[in-house]
């Protein structure tokens, strides 16, 4: 039998048909909502991790010291400035001492005069024991007179009056010496105390360190307490770190630390925690430590943003998987591995991580699982997936 043209053309247009269905079909096993999702993974391993924390920070002096006057006054004198490197005791400022020099002659000249009225009491002292010392022999002398009837017993009481008031001489003689010295002491314990605020008008360095301040010039008018100038100690730098306190489990004093400095980021230094603040920031949910140099670099710059990393002891030997793999799936943490060719979700219990991205899973994974790491599309049990060495815009 044979075809006609109409029959021709009907089974090309079948065959047709039937191509493009199965170019569709083809398509849409492969690119479209029936195609496997593209998975990259990774084989779980045992080891150990380093964990670490990471923070970023201020290079602060852990000593400083603002150095002003104890009484208000006017600035006379700034002999330093900023970035000075001074030595203890060195002279830095003077504040106008106003009348403390003439107040120092006064109290001078007191205290020669109170000198003086220590000798005259003194002398009168020596006088009333001479005086005292006579009239008690002449009463002795009259005592033996009387006793053989030589002198009245009149002239005997005379000289009796005569010790008694030469003896009531010499007490009011060293009452008089007593508050002369007395005097004496008030007046030197004046003079030690001028002596000390004219010393306090002069402000020296406590320490050795560096100027970092001059809040003061000459001519301006201070109050008590108030800095005219700021010395640091070079040596006592530090670096206030702020942390994040989710994972700031393990940070403890001792803890040794590598600072890189943002003046030279290529370049490591050592350093240790030295102190973990009791009060953390609450709106910024973070912990402060203070993180000491060792050793201090030569050079340091007050102010300076610093990166810091501490380094925690190495955790017990578990599987180790990178932390993308983690995924939240119906409110429960876990991965997704591959068995028999297919996802298939388990929860599992997290420990430490490290700064580079793996995590140490305590329990929920085997050896050996194959874990799936990227997915270009959300994961489900029993979707079909498709390993590759990469997923579109990642680096094979």
């Amino acid at each position: 039998m044979k075809l006609t043209s109409i029959g021709i053309r009907r089974l090309m247009l079948g065959l047709l048909a039937g191509a493009l269905v199965a170019a569709l079909a083809f398509v849409a096993m492969r690119t479209g909502p029936l195609a496997p999702t593209r998975v990259t993974v990774v084989l779980a391993t045992e080891g150990q991790l380093t964990p670490a924390l990471f923070g970023v920070g201020t290079v602060e002096a852990r000593r400083s010291y603002l150095i002003g006057p104890t009484v208000s006054g006017r600035v006379r004198t700034v002999a330093v400035d900023v970035g000075d490197i001074v030595k203890s005791g060195q002279f830095l400022a003077e504040m106008e001492p106003v009348d403390m020099d003439e107040r120092a002659a006064a109290i001078d000249a007191s205290i020669a005069r109170a000198a003086s009225a220590i000798a005259a009491a003194d002398a009168q002292r020596r006088d009333a024991q001479a005086k005292q010392a006579l009239a008690a022999f002449n009463a002795s002398r009259y005592e033996a007179l009387v006793a053989q009837n030589f002198v009245s017993a009149s002239a005997v009481e005379a000289r009796r009056q005569e010790l008694a008031s030469a003896d009531a001489g010499i007490a009011a003689s060293q009452a008089n010496l007593a508050a002369a010295r007395q005097d004496m002491q008030r007046l030197m314990a004046e003079r030690a105390g001028l002596r000390q605020q004219r010393a306090n008008v002069r402000l020296l360095a406590p320490r050795d360190g560096v100027v970092v301040g001059r809040d003061a010039e000459v001519g301006s008018t201070v109050v008590a307490g108030q800095a005219v100038v700021r010395v640091i100690e070079p040596s006592s730098s530090w670096v206030r770190v702020r942390l994040d306190q989710g994972r700031s489990s393990g940070l403890t004093v001792g803890l040794p630390a590598q600072i890189v400095l943002r003046s030279n980021p290529g370049q490591a230094l050592r350093g240790k925690v030295a102190r973990v603040e009791v009060l953390s920031d609450s709106v910024t949910e973070e912990r402060v430590a203070q993180v000491s140099f060792e050793p201090p670099p030569a050079s340091l710059s007050i102010g300076e943003l610093a990166e810091v990393t501490l380094s925690l002891p190495a955790t017990a030997r578990a599987v180790l998987l990178p932390n993308a793999a983690i995924r939240r799936h119906k409110g429960r943490i876990g991965v997704w591995s591959i068995e028999d060719g297919a996802p298939r979700f388990t929860p599992i219990r997290l420990g430490q991580s490290s700064l580079d991205g793996q995590v140490q899973v305590l329990e929920g994974v085997p050896v050996g699982s194959t874990i799936i790491v990227h997915s270009e599309a959300d994961l489900d049990t029993g979707r079909r997936v498709k390993v590759v060495d990469a997923l579109a815009g990642q680096q094979p």
